[in-house]
């Protein structure tokens, strides 16, 4: 074999640092130089180094190499999400990865499925994969299971909803305050009659927007009727069927009130086959693309999904940069968005009947 020949190798075999040194005719330890971003190596042995690496194929062992770093990291950090496909889960995610890659490190993403057992299982895989830290949604309330890793040095941070049993940093939107707002809007429009549609009692910020609706009845002066409030599984199918069921009563609800995006959906479609999206009112909790071409526009209680990321993601990279001050819960106000479902009368659906 002459310099300049690649060496002969397994064809599944992935092409290593000694190949490359032999190929551009220099030590491993040279390579290696190049490719830990050593300032001093002569710029003409950089170019033929990354030659070779780029002839052969040659991706450098970035789990090796972080073995060999002094600090242990791997530039990663694990997110645990309850839906990827959720808008969302995709926006609060896009926008952790944005601040990571600023200082360039990977996110790893993996779905939970509103699964206690996943999310154990997923972020351990994530921390025996190394992950310098975790953003995590937890899908259960008891999140103990990490104390070890915490206290080995894992940095962790929950968004959208508190750790159970665990003692750890935490941003999470307004959600009861939100819900409030929501069904206090509803009641000005004068309905009485509303339904509310919300995801499992079990997930806490379906049970605080729950918690939510019930306070703002109770302040008006206006009861709570089981008939019209539904926990459901979080999908359309089962916010149709709900909204469906709720319209088919004998006394009807004048409004609807949907806790979760994938509820809202569903319950739009609802209305929308049974002809009543102009005399049904309608508020959804988190926004959802396309709320605002629909005919009405569907009023919701909007997260801000970017502070609610951005603000997880700089939490982490303070803990890793060393910041060891007491752990702290930050709440996202949320805010109304009224685009004409939200403001439909009471006396639009009584019209009707």
């Amino acid at each position: 074999m002459t310099q300049g020949e690649p060496p002969p190798r397994s064809p599944r075999s992935r092409p290593t640092m000694r190949e490359v040194a032999a190929l551009a005719g220099v030590a491993i330890k040279t390579v290696s130089r190049v490719v830990n971003g050593v300032p001093t190596v002569d710029p003409a042995i950089v170019a033929r180094v990354r030659e070779a690496a780029d002839q052969l194929g040659y991706r450098p062992n970035l789990t090796a190499s972080s073995l060999r770093r002094g600090d242990g990291r791997t530039a990663t950090i694990g997110m645990l999400v309850e839906d990827a496909a959720n808008p969302f889960s995709a926006a609060l995610t896009r926008t952790v990865e944005n601040v990571a890659r600023e200082r360039g490190v990977l996110v790893l993403v993996g779905s939970l499925d509103e699964d206690p057992a996943r999310e154990r299982e997923l972020a351990r895989a994530l921390v025996d994969r190394r992950v310098d830290g975790l953003v995590i949604v937890p899908a259960g309330r008891d999140q103990s299971y990490l104390i070890s890793e915490q206290r080995s040095g894992t940095c962790m941070v929950f968004v959208d909803r508190e750790a159970g049993l665990l003692d750890a940093d935490a941003v999470v939107s307004d959600n009861r305050q939100g819900a409030v707002t929501a069904v206090d809007h509803l009641l000005r429009a004068g309905h009485r009659r509303i339904a509310y549609l919300g995801d499992r009692a079990s997930i806490p910020t379906a049970a605080l927007r729950f918690e939510g609706y019930r306070h703002a009845l109770e302040v008006a002066h206006v009861k709570c009727d089981d008939e019209i409030v539904r926990h459901v599984e979080a999908s359309e199918a089962a916010a149709m069927a709900a909204t469906e069921e709720f319209l088919s009563l004998p006394n009807p609800p004048t409004a609807l009130f949907t806790s979760q995006n994938l509820l809202t959906i569903g319950a739009v479609r609802a209305l929308r086959a049974l002809g009543l999206q102009h005399s049904v009112a309608q508020v959804g909790f988190d926004d959802f693309p396309l709320a605002d071409i629909l005919s009405p526009g569907v009023s919701v209680i909007a997260q801000d999904v970017e502070q609610l990321g951005k603000q997880a993601a700089e939490t982490l990279f303070r803990r890793l940069d060393g910041d060891e001050a007491p752990t702290r819960t930050v709440t996202v106000p949320t805010r109304l968005i009224e685009r004409g479902s939200g403001e439909i009368p009471a006396a639009a659906r009584q019209n009707r009947l």
